[in-house]
């Protein structure tokens, strides 16, 4: 195998790897660390017996994102305030040309569903990750995880039962989303609060992210007064050439605010029976470098 096709099939099978890496870890930074330490391993190793490179690679991913994985552990368990996953921006294009199988991807990085998955253990996370998000055969996840195929199917289906418990149920139109976000951000931008209100879920929750770096709150307001009422504030705070740019992330229409051109906040709704049942907010400046941050 020449080092022009070690390298050509490393970059073919970089989207699943960064894929699965970021749905294990949460965090670019960590996703592409992971990632790049495969490709060492990869461009390092005896390839002679390596009959499918991809499940190969997959595997090294898998592994590293494990390792990483109890790594951050206590790192999370002392973040400040609640914890949202880095926004990612999602453009499958054609790479992913089945409908299909594009919901099911923009679905299984969607924030709800990340904010669910780090309650899982690292081997449930993965076996979750692998099998829902990207259809591995259960004898290929037994061999990547080093397990057997009845432990794998064991913990693929406590890993779903407990997805299917906890995750919400959200509506994926994603023209109803950006229409509900612009009809919100102009009742907020225009003062009216009651516009702004029936916008909103009676039981509406508001997660923001800071980690204490910047103003956000510490702990998830619920009920729509609550938010609306801190919505309408922050809407109407001294932000310095607040700039709004709608772009996709995590698989829906989300809001990139920018101060004097550097990213403030990422902000994203989740939708049911027409109203905002969530509203997501990161404000952590480490978690906006992919949009121009220091």
């Amino acid at each position: 195998m020449t080092a022009e096709t070690v390298t050509d099939l490393f970059e073919e099978h970089w989207p699943v790897l960064i894929g699965v890496a970021y749905r294990m870890l949460g965090r670019i930074a960590d996703a592409e660390d992971v990632v790049q330490e495969a490709w060492l391993r990869w461009s390092a190793a005896s390839r002679e017996d390596v009959r499918e490179p991809r499940a190969f690679l997959v595997r090294i991913v898998t592994r590293l994102a494990i390792d990483r994985l109890r790594q951050l552990g206590a790192r999370r368990e002392a973040y400040v305030g609640p914890w949202l996953p880095e926004p990612l921006v999602t453009d499958f294009g054609p790479a992913v040309p089945d409908t299909a199988e594009q919901a099911v991807l923009a679905d299984s990085v969607s924030v709800a569903v990340l904010v669910v998955l780090e309650s899982l253990s690292p081997l449930e996370r993965a076996v979750f990750v692998l099998r829902e998000a990207f259809g591995f055969p259960y004898a290929e996840i037994a061999t990547t995880l080093d397990r057997s195929e009845t432990a794998v199917r064991q913990l693929a289906g406590r890993a779903r039962r407990h997805v299917e418990e906890r995750r919400p149920r959200y509506d994926v139109d994603p023209v109803q989303r950006r229409d509900l976000t612009e009809r919100f951000l102009a009742a907020a931008a225009g003062g009216d609060f009651d516009a702004l209100l029936a916008l909103l879920a009676p039981d509406v929750r508001l997660v923001g992210d800071s980690g204490g770096k910047s103003k956000a709150p510490l702990r998830i307001l619920e009920s729509a007064d609550k938010v609306g009422r801190f919505l309408f504030a922050v809407a109407h705070g001294q932000v310095p050439d607040l700039e709004v740019r709608f772009l996709e992330l995590n698989g829906g229409p989300a809001v990139l605010m920018l101060s004097g051109g550097k990213p403030d906040s990422v902000f994203q709704v989740d939708v049911r029976d027409g109203v905002i049942q969530c509203v997501y907010i990161v404000r952590n400046p480490d978690k906006l470098t992919t949009f121009g941050g220091e």
